[in-house]
């Protein structure tokens, strides 16, 4: 949910430049929220696993409130982290703040409330992310920019390692600081290179022709920091909206 939130879903009401329409982080929050009413859904997947040669899935829905240039923004989501039976449910909520010219805030809780028994993520996460859309590289998208970037800190996934990285002597606990840059290549296509707070990330966001479609495809896990091997990951959404 939190890579659906990222996607440029802010409505630029002021004289500012902000993120352009399409995904913006993948493996990571973004400091940008929704903007409106609407319901939203879609699929993710990683391939292969962490120290395993299968591929792992999740699926998501949710729907968002609220103006965040005047009050706050609200997301709401419920994912399954077992596609085939369409089970092992958790949920996440980020509440957002668009602040000073071309910045946005959001707190998050991320896999709230997942089974410990059958979830493979790291306990409940909660997070604090800081955006901003650089003012002085307008984007082939009117009152958009090329270049943002996000920072920010949170727990969980973004701090403790699986158990196999510490059989493996990579450590318990990664960094707790996740961040971002996200590039436009040529209009509703991004460059976006991430590090979660456990290990580096590059992908491409897209948005095919003018549908509200997005699509992230990129390669996780890059460095040693964690993870024997890198993988592949995607994450495909559609936001419907109802009153914007």
């Amino acid at each position: 949910m939190d890579s659906l939130l990222s996607q440029g879903t802010t409505k630029n009401l002021r004289d500012e430049l902000l993120p352009n329409d399409v995904l913006q982080n993948l493996i990571s929050p973004s400091g940008w929220g929704g903007f409106g009413t609407y319901i939203f859904g879609g699929i993710g997947g990683v391939y292969p696993q962490a120290y395993t040669k299968t591929g792992d899935l999740i699926t998501f829905a949710g729907f968002c409130v609220g103006d965040p240039q005047k009050i706050v923004n609200v997301a709401v989501g419920i994912n399954s982290a077992d596609v085939s039976t369409s089970s092992d449910f958790s949920g996440n909520i980020v509440v957002s703040r668009q602040i000073f010219t071309g910045s946005s805030i959001a707190v998050g809780g991320l896999q709230l409330f997942a089974s410990k028994i059958q979830s493979d993520a790291p306990g409940s996460t909660f997070y604090f992310a800081f955006s901003h859309a650089i003012q002085s590289l307008p984007s082939a998208t009117p009152g958009s920019s090329k270049l943002t970037y996000t920072i920010g800190i949170g727990n969980g996934r973004f701090y403790h390692k699986s158990p196999d990285d510490i059989k493996a002597g990579r450590g318990a606990h990664g960094t707790a600081i996740f961040g971002s840059i996200s590039y436009e290549l040529i209009k509703k296509v991004n460059f976006i290179t991430e590090w979660s707070g456990i290990n580096l990330g590059f992908s491409l966001g897209i948005k095919p022709l003018h549908s509200p479609l997005a699509i992230g495809i990129g390669i996780d896990n890059v460095t040693r920091y964690s993870s024997n091997k890198p993988n592949s990951t995607f994450s495909i959404s559609y936001p419907l909206s109802v009153n914007r």
